[in-house]
């Protein structure tokens, strides 16, 4: 259903994206290498804002009470 309506460049996934930069005869290190870097920046900057939440989140699971 959603493969129908990603069919221009501007609605595809970044890692769709990332793989066509990486899928040539030659692979320009350099654009995919900035292109990952780019791509994994807003999952740092929300890790980093809410990690604490997420680190009481996976004891939450594991701690038991005595």
């Amino acid at each position: 259903m959603f493969g129908a309506m990603m069919t221009s460049r501007e609605s595809w996934p970044i890692t769709v994206a990332l793989n066509n930069v990486a899928g040539g005869q030659s692979v320009p290190f350099g654009e995919a290498m900035a292109g990952a870097l780019l791509a994994s920046l807003p999952t740092l900057a929300i890790y980093l804002l809410l990690g604490r939440f997420f680190l009481r989140g996976v004891l939450a699971g594991t701690l038991r009470d005595a």
